[in-house]
């Protein structure tokens, strides 16, 4: 198969449109080529594009930025003497000087197919300020690794952030070049928008669904490690807004339901079964301990639970990690009533409201699981619908 990168690369009718226009990208480590080139690298050995600029969104352009804000800064690359601007600096939004150092925006980035990975949100942003300033965006498609499932609760009005761009669901189960057109749509904009397509992309189609055999894992931040961490992200992202440790400072972060030094995962795992052994298919659990070198209880011995949908373990249709890591907390909660699961910090400069619900795009979930009454279906009951909803309002938007 062959990405959009590849594609572009390949056929001189897609770029013949970037014929005499100033050419910016946005990238990171991730934008690489089906032979491992990085995409800047391949676009500026091509004769007939000129590269006036190159974007790096969190992270960095070269994704040394370990965790999460901590800001990048605008330089000049050694290389081919361009502006690289930083999309997670001084401005998270493209500001008029940088959308004034091209025509036309080629957005090449690896997304994990969850609402609170941030270069979603990037690419609304680089959308809006592309039709006040009537520049083009162009989407180098990738795939989704988390494939087309769809899980979660739809961001409530009044809680957009960094981490939540508009009203989806944390799980979308779109390509960005999907996401570009929903943007379009439900933000009203005018913009002139083109995505080159992937090739031979075949979601529903396993071992891989959502990533193919043929193509190696670039991390596409530095915690995004694996297969297995793309797929449980829309899950273990909640840990961000926990005390619990989601694994940073170890070789396999965010491929956790938790880790604590006083937390028993044994009893944790039981609970969880006798709650909702249905919300556990499709991966398998493992115990087991790990001591941080940094983060959350750096220096500690923490009893986790390691998720593997990897495998033979691994049920496409069945795995739901939003629901998985619900009943992780939903557990700990009932085992130790008072435990002080929610962190209080302000997340992605969110200074009012705890983080656990600005990655929720709103407090539902956080209140299921501190409602000593409420049971699984009643989560259900909220998601359900939303779930429903999004997948009718996407339907006609689907490429692949």
């Amino acid at each position: 198969m062959k990405f959009g990168i590849d594609r572009l690369l390949a056929d001189p009718t897609l770029r013949a449109p970037l014929a005499g226009k100033r050419v910016a990208l946005v990238a990171h480590p991730a934008s690489v080529t089906e032979r491992l080139v990085h995409s800047l690298d391949a676009l500026a050995a091509c004769p007939d594009i000129s590269l006036s600029a190159a974007f790096g969104p969190q992270h960095g352009l070269k994704g040394d930025k370990q965790d999460n804000m901590v800001e990048t800064a605008d330089e000049i690359d050694p290389q081919f003497g361009i502006p690289v601007f930083s999309l997670y600096g001084e401005v998270r939004r493209p500001t008029a000087r940088m959308m004034d150092s091209a025509d036309v925006f080629l957005f090449d980035l690896q997304d994990l197919g969850c609402r609170i990975y941030t270069f979603v949100t990037t690419l609304l942003y680089l959308l809006e300020e592309a039709a006040k300033a009537g520049k083009a965006v162009w989407v180098l498609d990738r795939p989704n690794p988390a494939g087309r499932p769809v899980e979660g609760i739809i961001l409530l009005p009044g809680q957009e952030s960094f981490v939540g761009a508009g009203p989806m669901p944390m799980r979308h189960g779109l390509t960005l070049g999907e996401m570009g057109h929903w943007f379009i749509r439900q933000f009203k904009l005018d913009v002139d928008y083109r995505v080159i397509a992937m090739e031979g992309w075949a979601p529903d189609t396993g071992p891989g669904f959502g990533w193919p055999e043929s193509r190696i894992w670039i991390n596409p931040s530095p915690n995004a490690g694996n297969l297995n961490m793309a797929r449980a992200y829309a899950g273990t992202v909640m840990l961000e807004g926990a005390t619990l440790s989601e694994g940073r400072g170890t070789t396999r972060p965010l491929e956790v339901l938790f880790g604590a030094p006083d937390v028993d995962a044994k009893a944790v795992l039981a609970e969880m079964v006798r709650l909702a052994p249905h919300w556990l298919a499709g991966c398998a659990l493992r115990e087991c301990w790990f001591e941080p070198t940094f983060h959350k209880h750096a220096k500690s011995l923490c009893s986790a639970l390691m998720i593997h949908a990897e495998g033979a373990f691994y049920d496409h249709h069945a795995f739901r990690p939003w629901r998985l890591q619900a009943l992780a907390f939903k557990a700990i909660r009932t085992l130790v009533p008072d435990y002080p699961l929610w962190r209080d910090f302000p997340y992605e400069y969110e200074f009012d409201r705890l983080a656990i619900d600005v990655i929720n795009g709103g407090p539902a979930l956080r209140e299921w699981v501190d409602d000593a009454g409420a049971a699984p279906g009643d989560l259900d009951a909220v998601a359900g619908p939303d779930e429903a909803r999004w997948l009718a309002e996407t339907r006609d938007l689907l490429i692949y």
